[in-house]
């Protein structure tokens, strides 16, 4: 995946303090299924929600960068930290992604996505979550905190542009386990996405997966 570069999107150094609660961080989302991560893209000015039940993951990654892009609705660029959480392989089960977007004479339409259900998890291989927020309950195998990001014996190598110091925090883990998984995110990219019983609707109003905690 080395020749791998998202050169349409910028990122800039951001240095992310990490403790042990949160390594709870490591996240989950819906991608594009294709054969290899996109080569470049600027990110869209609308980040989705992702709820799942539990995500297992093998050989994690994580650690902090910037995400570039578009601004809904103007010619603006904006940046959003972001936490960069990798696996090699991870299955998901009853996995909800929503797109909340405002259109012009019809108010709010959702775009809501399920799949990984009916004992048949989501199944992904080499993904990388760029997320915003995240609440779940967290086991890690195999926790190695604090190691550089540029450390060059991460099974789940960096995604490539995305990371301005090898030097920078990072964080792995041999297999990631998360249940009651709530996330905010505003890319995934995947090598491949196996996605059964899809279901795709477009909804009329406010519907996302899940609701702000107030």
């Amino acid at each position: 995946m080395s020749s791998q570069v998202r050169g349409g999107t910028r990122w800039k150094r951001f240095a992310l303090v990490m403790v042990p609660s949160i390594a709870a961080t490591a996240a989950v989302g819906v991608g594009l299924a294709q054969g290899a991560l996109a080569a470049s893209f600027s990110v869209s000015g609308q980040d989705f929600k992702v709820s799942a039940d539990s995500l297992v993951g093998d050989n994690l990654i994580q650690y902090g960068s910037v995400a570039e892009g578009a601004t809904l609705g103007s010619k603006d660029i904006s940046k959003h930290p972001v936490t960069i959480s990798g696996f090699s392989r991870a299955e998901i089960t009853n996995m909800c992604q929503s797109l909340v977007t405002p259109v012009p004479g019809l108010g709010a339409i959702t775009l809501q996505l399920h799949t990984g259900n009916k004992g048949k998890p989501a199944v992904a291989e080499n993904i990388y979550l760029d997320v915003a927020e995240l609440d779940a309950d967290a086991k890690f195998d195999q926790l190695d905190i604090g190691v550089a990001v540029g450390d060059g014996s991460h099974v789940t190598k960096p995604v490539p542009g995305t990371v301005a110091d090898g030097g920078l925090f990072s964080q792995r883990a041999k297999k990631a386990t998360l249940t009651n998984v709530r996330q905010k995110a505003w890319a995934t990219t995947a090598g491949t996405f196996t996605l059964p019983d899809l279901k795709l609707r477009l909804l009329s109003g406010n519907q996302p997966c899940y609701q702000d905690e107030k």
